[in-house]
Formats: structure tokens, sequence, C-alpha cells
């Protein structure tokens, strides 16, 4: 996940960049919630394109791992796209009620950080180690 985020690093600077020289921005205050839903297609664009040309993004192709569907194939579209929106399962829904609560500082980064690790907790208890997004699709990691 360190190695991904370095990455997306990049992809989000870039995007950031290509938002704020088409809306003229100069303040990253300014469409707050325009550039939030901008930055969340680029990444997931990232992500499903990666996934559905060879099972693999950047960082996977180091740690020599593919997603694959059931049968062994690449995802299509669809399922691509499904996964990368509940990826978010947790989190969103987690950001929601810390902005409900109006929660700051470290009760807000603990939930967060509980929503984060709740996907691989649950990996730990499945039979085949999977996370619960990739069981609930039908895809899965696998050595490369």
């Amino acid at each position: 996940m360190t190695y991904e985020a370095m990455l997306l690093f990049a992809v989000v600077f870039i995007a950031g960049y290509l938002f704020d020289t088409l809306t003229q921005s100069r303040n990253a205050l300014t469409l707050r919630h325009a550039r939030q839903a901008w930055l969340f297609v680029v990444v997931g664009l990232y992500f499903v394109w990666f996934w559905m040309h060879g099972g693999q993004t950047l960082a996977m192709k180091t740690w020599h791992v593919r997603l694959e569907d059931a049968a062994g194939k690449r995802l299509g579209y669809g399922r691509a796209i499904a996964r990368y929106l509940l990826l978010w399962m947790f989190v969103l829904p987690t950001l929601a009620l810390v902005e409900a609560l109006g929660l700051h500082g470290w009760a807000a980064m603990s939930a967060l950080l509980a929503a984060l690790l709740l996907p691989p907790f649950y990996a730990w208890f499945d039979r085949d180690l999977q996370f619960i997004h990739d069981r609930l699709l039908g895809t899965r990691i696998v050595a490369a």
C-alpha cells in the first residue's frame, strides 16, 4: 500500500495541476468538492485501467501479484469499477460519520485508521485470506 501510495502521489499531483490549470484555481479550497470528485475519478481510472490491462498496477508488478476473477481471467470493465467502489465501502461512511459528528484531530484520525484496517482484519479470518471486496466480487489476488 505504501508503494502504491507513492505512485498515486504523482498521479494525484498531475491531476491536481491539470484541475487547477483548467479551473484557474489559485487556492486548494476553491472548488474543493469538485476537486475531490475529480481526484476520486482520476484515481479510479488509474486502478480500473491497470486492473483491466494485465491485472496489475505498477506496485503490483513490483510485488509480483496480479488481480483476476475466479476463472483466472482479466477483470471486465464493470467488475473493475465495482471493485474500486467497494474499496471505499468502509472509508467513505467513516468520513461522513467524522463530518457529521464534527470529530477533529486524533478522534478523526482514529476513526479513519479503523476504517482502513477493517479490510485487512477481515482477510485474516477469511478462509482464502481474501479481502471482503474480493470475496463479494469473485476476484482474487494471485502470485504473478
